[in-house]
């Protein structure tokens, strides 16, 4: 269980860190890194991915905060396999920094823009990061579980 509690508190740490880095050098608040492909933009978001529910902080707060209970409650109380595990553990760190945010500020700081083929990939975060590769990692375990179980099933 500790290691995952250090994963947590890495997300958070690294997610923290680096907005309060961006934040406070506006020199930072726009940069190219890779022409066409990468740059730092300091954002304010009040909403949630792709500024949905811009404006409801009270109601975005209290969803991660029942979000980060629900899963520390998973990960204490069932003590789910290391993926599995893991997989939470970067969806806690994500949602808490994000959180943090929200009840400090007002908003999320975002400060990673990514163009994807032409198309300008909404602003993110570390945090935002964490949460993403965490739902995918899930993704994959549930995709091989299935296939495992049909696997079973069918001998």
């Amino acid at each position: 269980m500790i290691p995952y509690m250090l994963v947590i508190a890495a997300v958070v740490l690294i997610d923290q860190l680096s907005k309060y880095i961006i934040q406070n050098d506006i020199s930072l608040y726009q940069v190219e890194i890779i022409p066409g492909f990468f740059d730092i933009t300091y954002a304010r978001n009040t909403g949630m991915a792709w500024s949905l529910l811009s404006g409801q902080q009270v109601f975005l707060c209290l969803v991660s905060a029942a979000a980060i209970i629900g899963m520390m409650w998973y990960l204490t109380v069932r003590k789910p396999k290391p993926l599995i595990s893991f997989s939470l553990a970067l969806m806690i760190g994500g949602a808490a920094g994000n959180l943090i945010d929200r009840l400090i500020f007002g908003y999320v700081r975002d400060f990673l823009n990514f163009y994807i083929f032409g198309y300008d990939f909404p602003i993110f975060n570390i945090a935002d990061a964490a949460l993403c590769i965490g739902v995918f990692l899930l993704l994959i375990d549930t995709f091989f579980e299935e296939k495992r179980e049909y696997g079973n099933s069918n001998s």
